[in-house]
């Protein structure tokens, strides 16, 4: 069963300036968590909220960050992009 997915202002600011050939990516993995939000990991510490999807895209690896609602089975989409200050921006 599939949950709903929700975006945040954050996600949508960066996901339109993805390329091209990057949408097509991140869909596949915005649906792979859509159909088992247990495929990510959650992290710990400050973030302890998040759990972090790790997919390669055009040859890089890709971090999309996520939160979820279990009560209501809703994803909410933090983030996504390269591991070089995935954190740090999050943290913001």
């Amino acid at each position: 069963m599939s949950w709903d997915v929700r975006q945040t202002r954050r996600f949508a600011r960066i996901y339109k300036k993805l390329h091209d050939n990057a949408v097509a990516e991140v869909d596949a993995a915005v649906e792979a968590v859509a159909q088992d939000p247990d495929i990510g990991e959650k992290k710990k510490g400050d973030l302890s909220q998040l759990w972090v999807y790790k997919f390669r895209c055009l040859g890089q690896l890709y971090l999309l960050g996520y939160t979820r609602d279990d009560a209501v089975q809703l994803i909410f989409l933090e983030s996504v992009g390269p591991h070089e200050n995935f954190y740090r921006d999050l943290k913001r």
